[in-house]
């Protein structure tokens, strides 16, 4: 239980934790920021990691007076771990694709969390490696889906590296923006809050949508033949 609250206080306070890991670890913090987005985007065991919170918070801490942080070189170091993550997961989809989900039961490899991005891909096409990226869960096992697929990996690339550059650039731009406000500065546990809400909003209506759907057929089964 202190696990969850303590990975919920990361969360909402990453100003705060981002100030005290620079402190600690000097340059090292890129490596650690890297790390990170790589994992979220890269790996199908990870996506709990912060994504959209993250790359907010660090426009916005490298706003503030005497930070260890550059936006201009954050950025593009950023852009390039979110490419090489969707890369590595669309090449893991592709050499081990069901195998790896065949126990339903798997708390490590989530069956609902495949199904989930593969409607979402069945829904968008090939746009979807851009659109999931604001999308958490989704942007996570969307590449692994597009290697399950017949997407080809060229084809893929360019959504990749066109995702990546829009995602990372649009976030870290938008802390940038707004990190010097007194508002955000004040009240930056409620903003990051913000970020998540509107990024699983689109996860909600889908789910919500199919329950709508599901709701119908039932009742459209139960009625007169």
């Amino acid at each position: 239980m202190d696990s969850i609250k303590d990975l919920v206080d990361v969360f909402l306070h990453l100003d705060k934790h981002l100030n005290e890991w620079a402190a600690q670890l000097g340059p090292w913090l890129y490596v650690v920021l890297f790390a990170v987005i790589f994992c979220e985007t890269g790996l199908v065991v990870t996506p709990f990691l912060p994504g959209d919170s993250l790359l907010f918070a660090v426009g916005a801490l490298s706003q503030t007076e005497g930070s260890p942080i550059d936006a201009a070189l954050v950025a593009p170091l950023l852009i390039v771990a979110g490419v090489l993550g969707d890369a590595v997961n669309y090449h893991v989809g592709r050499a081990f694709g069901e195998r790896l989900f065949r126990n339903p039961a798997s708390r490590l490899f989530k069956r609902a969390h495949l199904e989930k991005a593969r409607r979402f891909y069945e829904k968008h096409g090939g746009k979807t490696i851009i659109l999931a990226r604001f999308v958490p869960i989704v942007r996570t096992f969307a590449p692994f889906v597009a290697g399950m697929g017949e997407m080809s990996y060229r084809r893929f690339a360019i959504y990749n590296v066109a995702g990546a550059v829009v995602w990372v650039g649009s976030l870290v731009a938008l802390g940038v923006r707004f990190g010097k406000m007194e508002f955000v500065q004040k009240n930056f546990h409620y903003v990051t809050l913000g970020i998540i809400v509107i990024s699983v909003l689109p996860i909600a209506v889908e789910w919500a949508l199919a329950r709508r759907a599901a709701a119908r057929g039932g009742a459209a089964s139960d009625g007169p033949a």
